[in-house]
């Protein structure tokens, strides 16, 4: 099935093409580089799955609710705007909402493997060279998880949206090697994550929180190279260097916070678009997000050092300056473990099954 025949909104090209800025950085020290990198490598090697055997595909979504989320997570949920919907305008919008949330899940993480694509080319290190090849594979494997659960459940696919799509060019336009890591691994990753975490900790359907489950596992490793390769990188740049780096975080967290509405959605349901969109903007739901999306980036720019006044301004303008005391670590051995145990479920079911 190809996808320009499921998408719900006109996609004018096939093909986004811009110009990368990509400086290719060849190392002849073979022995070069952190042992920290070198053992997430190890563990990169180790923690490899295939899409098609770990995710059970048999399972269906259901037509009523495909990922068996709460109607609470609906951005208009209580609205007069909601209570007046029939069950079957209901129900469209359900799956046209989650279904628009996992496609955007889909291009970024085609992103993803387009950055660190670029990072091997042009990070210097040699083992971080390594790791980052262990994770273009990771990230061809979430693109195909999402692409099976948009063509073979959803069976309808929504285009990326432009804030999306402005982040990561933005990300993947700049020349320099760290910039790649920063836009994606930090902004652009904690974005994701936040997302998968919803999905993955309040969905009833077992193939929806599966899959996210899954990636958030690979997800848990790509934060911790992001975090190794910058906190030694950044002590070392001048003021002006930060200073700049900062910005780039600074304009990314606003633009972050202010931009995923959803309006693809809105704009086909047939009700008022900027009425709806007002009310999602401001619904406790999109609040909450919106906060949450920070919890794993806010205490990463304080490790890596990217933590100055207008930084903390910032933060404290948004009220979140208090995550930058989060464990990071606890949530990343969470992220493991849950995948575990999605994997033990799969492993008792097939039991019962076989007796």
């Amino acid at each position: 099935m190809t996808t320009q025949r499921i998408y719900q909104l006109p996609v004018e090209i096939t093909n986004w093409k811009f110009d990368g800025k990509t400086e290719m950085n060849f190392n002849w020290e073979y022995e070069d580089g952190s042992a920290e990198l070198l053992n997430l490598y190890e563990k990169g090697k180790q923690q490899q799955w295939d899409a098609t055997t770990r995710i059970d595909w048999s399972q269906e979504l259901d037509p009523e609710n495909p990922m068996g989320m709460s109607d609470e997570s609906i951005p208009i949920y209580g609205s007069p705007f909601w209570e007046k919907m029939t069950e079957k305008e209901k129900q469209w919008l359900r799956w046209n909402l989650q279904c628009h949330t996992i496609c955007q899940f889909m291009h970024g993480e085609q992103g993803a493997l387009i950055a660190t694509a670029k990072i091997v080319n042009t990070v210097p290190d040699m083992n971080a060279k390594f790791y980052g090849a262990t994770q273009v594979m990771d990230e061809a494997r979430h693109v195909e998880s999402y692409k099976r659960l948009i063509h073979e459940k959803f069976k309808m696919a929504y285009p990326i949206t432009e804030p999306l799509k402005n982040l990561l060019e933005q990300t993947l336009t700049d020349s320099r090697w760290d910039m790649t890591y920063l836009g994606m691994q930090v902004l652009i990753e904690g974005l994701a994550l936040a997302a998968f975490q919803r999905i993955r900790d309040q969905a009833k359907n077992n193939l929806a929180g599966s899959v996210n489950a899954y990636v958030m596992q690979d997800e848990a490793r790509h934060v911790t190279f992001g975090r190794m390769a910058l906190r030694e990188y950044y002590p070392h740049l001048s003021d002006h260097e930060r200073a700049q780096r900062e910005e780039f975080c600074v304009e990314g967290l606003y633009f972050m916070r202010d931009r995923f509405n959803q309006g693809e959605v809105w704009m086909r349901s047939g009700l008022p678009v900027d009425k709806l969109m007002e009310y999602a903007f401001n619904s406790g739901v999109m609040q909450a997000f919106r906060v949450r999306l920070f919890t794993r980036i806010v205490p990463i720019l304080k490790e890596i050092g990217l933590f100055g006044p207008k930084v903390q301004k910032a933060l404290q303008d948004m009220g979140v300056i208090e995550y930058a005391n989060i464990d990071v670590n606890k949530l990343i051995d969470n992220d493991l473990k849950v995948a575990e145990d999605f994997d033990k479920k799969r492993f008792v079911q097939q039991a019962i099954a076989a007796e």
